[in-house]
């Protein structure tokens, strides 16, 4: 006869749930892992391939990586190798890491605000909007209902040209539609084209509706919600909106320029196309570059001088609290204020009319310089580990995994398994660590009844 569990031991194990719970800095990186874990499993089955036979555990493990952290990156041809089933695990593994990326942050963000005390939470009231720790449902709800909306309409416009102008079959039509909304709203780079959006970088159909896609996914869900609320009145916006928002425009101008500018002429690139095919290849890309993983033109095909273009954009990546990697929009735009700030010789950071507390100063810097540690020392490791590959396409490879882009130049197969380990362990990093980084900085914040005398060392 089964028992039911004592009352004390009962009661122990919900108190230890509710601890756990009210830490989801701590819940993230491991359902994250959890999700990993049970990706690898399926993927490695027989039936999850076109030719029927087991996958390696490596090639497995990177794939439900890549997918969980929306990524993109494949060793593996994505459309020939696996068979349905695959595909549709896929496409699950990467919604449920779109949705997890967002909840997850969600929940980080309301316990941050609740826990940092009166005078912080002041300070961070504005990045949670309307939304307080008794809206969590209703916020969970709005978001799972933005992400559904967005990814049924993307997939009912690509499926429709699909179909009207490519001549794709009725089913086949909105499958494709799906896979790419899925892959579309939550930043992820799998394609079922070899080619990615090449083929279609002079469709407007099939590019807008992709980068409109990435964009709402990319920007996170307090500045979508805050602009959603008060649009007419941007002077409102919290400042990590303004930073987003803006700062999202200003990059996407200056990528689409200076892509352009670099590959204008390249008639491997976008020097095939005419005038409107240029604008419209050169706009998908830079909108789509910072996380999402498509591309409309041929990666192995650029110009050198247009690699550390990407690669900035990259490391950036998009909003806090959305599908996109990256060190985010706004931490390094609050760094380039800090910059200012220090040049003009201000007593203060100021965004407007808004003065930016020093902690949030020392988190951003924190963020910035521990990732810049780690793709360099993946870009050294995949250097040392892969014989003949350039530095700049080991750069390029290191800076996509970690901000969980999913564009490669090249084949992450060439790597091999080290290689391919050091990807995994960078996607898994690029997606879970800056939430958990940052967070658990906030939440560490430690009070002292006394300070040391203050010097001022010599810099530079």
């Amino acid at each position: 006869m089964r028992h039911s569990p004592t009352p004390d031991r009962q009661e122990t194990e919900d108190c230890l749930v509710r601890r756990f719970l009210r830490h989801p800095v701590r819940l993230v990186p491991l359902g994250f892992l959890a999700a990993i874990a049970l990706g690898t499993g399926l993927l490695m089955l027989p039936w999850a391939t076109s030719d029927d036979r087991y996958t390696p555990f490596t090639q497995a493990l990177f794939t439900a990586t890549s997918a969980v952290s929306v990524t993109g990156l494949s060793v593996v041809d994505t459309s020939t190798y696996w068979n349905t089933f695959g595909l549709i695990m896929i496409t699950v593994l990467t919604q449920v890491g779109g949705l997890g990326i967002l909840t997850g942050a969600t929940l980080v963000i309301l316990v941050v605000a609740r826990q940092l005390g009166l005078r912080n939470r002041m300070l961070v009231q504005a990045e949670t909007a309307e939304f307080g720790s008794g809206d969590v449902r209703r916020l969970l709800l709005r978001i799972a209902a933005l992400a559904l909306v967005s990814e049924v309409l993307l997939t009912a416009i690509l499926a429709g040209r699909l179909w009207w102008a490519y001549d794709y079959p009725v089913g086949r039509a909105l499958w494709y539609g799906l896979f790419h909304a899925v892959q579309g709203f939550n930043n992820g780079g799998f394609s079922l084209w070899p080619d990615s959006l090449v083929s279609f970088g002079r469709d407007p159909w099939i590019c807008l509706p992709l980068v409109i896609g990435t964009i709402i996914g990319g920007l996170g869900f307090p500045a979508l919600f805050e602009v959603a609320r008060a649009w007419r009145r941007p002077t409102s916006w919290a400042v990590s909106t303004k930073l987003t928002v803006w700062g999202s425009l200003t990059l996407l101008v200056v990528g689409f320029v200076g892509l352009l500018a670099t590959e204008w002429a390249n008639p491997n690139t976008l020097g095939e196309y005419d005038w409107r095919g240029k604008m419209l290849a050169a706009f998908t890309q830079t909108a789509v570059v910072r996380t999402g993983g498509f591309n409309t033109v041929d990666t192995n095909q650029l110009d050198e001088e247009t690699y550390p273009l990407l690669i900035s954009l990259m490391f950036v990546g998009g909003g806090s609290a959305s599908t996109a990697g990256g060190i985010k929009v706004s931490t390094f735009f609050l760094l380039a204020f800090v910059i200012w700030a220090e040049v003009r010789g201000e007593p203060d950071v100021t965004v407007g009319r808004s003065r930016i507390a020093t902690a949030s100063q020392r988190q951003a810097l924190t963020v910035a310089l521990l990732s810049v540690a780690l793709v360099v020392a993946g870009t050294v490791a995949l250097i040392i580990m892969t014989e003949g590959v350039r530095y700049y396409r080991a750069l390029f490879e290191v800076t996509s995994a970690f901000t969980t882009t999913g564009l490669s130049v090249g084949s992450p197969d060439d790597y091999g398994t080290p290689g391919h380990l050091t990807l995994t362990l960078l996607m898994y990093i690029g997606r879970i660590g800056p939430l958990t980084l940052g967070s658990a900085i906030a939440l560490n914040t430690r009070r002292r009844l006394y300070r040391y005398p203050e010097e001022q060392p010599i810099v530079g």
